[in-house]
């Protein structure tokens, strides 16, 4: 007698906009109903653009077993032992000419070093006041350095070592130009999309070859056993993860060209909608 093999779902949600409330928060509905599907064995992680130094704070009351995807698959991280796992790094030499190309176009850059499992963050030019704001919310944190002196500009060490990302935050008419110069770079994968719609702030983030959220999601799922994959999601760098995804599930505030690739629509970020989709769809396996 044939048995069959029991559906083992991976859920990944993306952290701004899909899983965080108006307030950049895991409301406590979604904290209770998250920990209520991990108890009954729910696969739960997040993939995210940020680092471990907002993630920890966020996901604080929510009992994640599973290591977060973090600076859009560049690494994965463990809450518990607070060790990176999978890390994918620019070579020194793509770094540093990918610096030199952004400081010839005029596009100061945040760039991300990892020592001993903490970040160490240069900057290459005096700050905006968005980029102090940016800084400012991300100080005081034992996953994160900033080596930012008031000017703006670092004196990084002589061999940066292991750069995981070099990230802008400027106007769309400063990062454009500078994305569409490396789009085609084969050091690097250059990611472009706006803080949110309407915005003129546009965010270049700019990877070792091959991350994405898409690439690790996947691992994910082999090191967890999953054979399904759930994706969460509601912005442009989302769309390679719910393209590679099972199923690709949108919050009702996505962008337009994310609503467009997804296969399920729920509510907005606002009403809990991804933990409540959750255990919807626990319930019918």
């Amino acid at each position: 007698m044939s048995t069959v093999e029991p559906v083992r779902t991976l859920y990944v949600s993306d952290l701004d906009g899909t899983l965080l409330g108006a307030d950049s928060r895991v409301s406590p509905t979604s904290c209770v109903m998250l920990n209520e599907a991990i108890e009954q064995g729910a696969l739960f992680t997040v993939a995210t653009a940020r680092t471990p130094a907002t993630v920890a704070p966020l996901l604080a009351d929510v009992s994640m077993r599973l290591p977060a995807i973090v600076m859009t698959g560049t690494a994965t991280w463990c809450r518990d032992t607070r060790a990176y796992s999978d890390v994918h790094s620019l070579t020194t030499r793509d770094a540093d000419r990918i610096i030199a190309l952004c400081d010839r176009m005029g596009l100061p850059v945040f760039v991300y070093t990892l020592r001993d499992n903490v970040l160490h963050v240069y900057h290459t030019g005096p700050l905006t006041d968005a980029e102090r704001a940016f800084m400012a919310e991300r100080l005081h944190t034992p996953f994160k350095c900033f080596h930012v002196p008031s000017s703006g500009i670092s004196m990084p060490p002589y061999t940066l070592g292991e750069v995981l990302l070099l990230f802008a935050l400027r106007p769309t008419d400063q990062v454009a130009p500078v994305y569409e110069q490396l789009r085609y770079d084969n050091g690097c994968n250059p990611v472009f999309y706006h803080e949110k719609a309407g915005s003129d702030t546009a965010l270049m983030e700019v990877f070792a070859p091959g991350v994405s959220k898409a690439g690790a999601i996947h691992d994910v799922a082999r090191q967890c056993g999953a054979t399904r994959i759930v994706a969460f999601g509601d912005n442009i760098n989302d769309i390679p993860m719910l393209k590679a995804a099972d199923v690709a599930v949108a919050v009702a505030n996505a962008m337009p060209e994310v609503i467009e690739v997804a296969d399920v629509v729920i509510g907005p970020n606002t009403a809990d909608s991804v933990p409540r989709f959750i255990l919807d769809d626990m319930a019918k396996f």
